[in-house]
């Protein structure tokens, strides 16, 4: 059995022992494939890890920089208390479109403001309308962007926020300082900044699983 194989067939044990079977999350993913969707939605067993990082911080606001389909989007909302918030940002309408449809199903739309159109745009325009800081933030979107991603949820941030990146490994290329890939240049840009930033305490864990191998940065805005 090669490494691969074994990651998917432990990922697929995870699941069965300790994520129960459910039909709408199935039909999310299934919704995504047929909408041709690109196949970024985290793992089961991610988005039950996103579920606990929410409930074990007890977060009422969420900042989401990347819908996709609504897949981490449901995981995270049904984390939430009755009067919580998740407000989710997505580039693509098509991406949106889906994922609206998916967070009725789901049944946590009235949870869920979904913003279309650029991110940074958006969080500009955010950042004029005011409100309240997030308690938790997960960035999931396009990787060069990911230092202007940190540089914005730090100014939606309070004491005690965490801030959660995915896909910061990148099989690996992520120790290579010449490389090309813009994806691979944005996430070492971004290490620096986590690195420089005196606002928050972080560090990265490594995964390997159906998602192949990579890992989340995962930080806490210092008091």
């Amino acid at each position: 059995m090669n490494q691969t194989t074994t990651w998917d067939k432990v990922d697929q044990y995870i699941t069965e022992r300790l994520i129960p079977q459910d039909s709408v999350l199935e039909e999310v993913l299934v919704n995504n494939q047929q909408a041709g969707l690109p196949p970024f939605d985290v793992s089961p067993s991610q988005g039950k890890f996103l579920n606990l990082l929410v409930q074990m911080k007890g977060a009422r606001r969420i900042l989401e920089i990347g819908t996709l389909g609504g897949y981490s989007t449901i995981w995270m909302a049904r984390a939430l208390p009755s009067d919580g918030q998740i407000v989710t940002l997505e580039l693509d309408p098509i991406h949106a479109q889906v994922a609206k449809a998916n967070l009725s199903l789901a049944e946590v739309d009235h949870l869920v403001e979904l913003r279309v159109g650029d991110a940074l745009e958006q969080l500009s325009q955010m950042k004029q309308e005011g409100g309240e800081p997030f308690d938790f933030i997960f960035i999931d979107a396009d990787k060069p962007n990911n230092p202007n991603y940190l540089k914005w949820a730090l100014q939606f941030s309070q004491p005690g926020t965490v801030i959660l990146g995915d896909n910061v490994i990148r099989e690996g290329e992520v120790i290579n300082e010449n490389s090309e890939d813009a994806r691979v240049v944005g996430v070492r840009e971004f290490y620096d900044l986590l690195a420089e930033e005196p606002r928050i305490s972080a560090t990265a864990i490594q995964t390997v699983g159906s998602k192949g191998y990579d890992g989340f940065v995962l930080g806490i805005v210092n008091s």
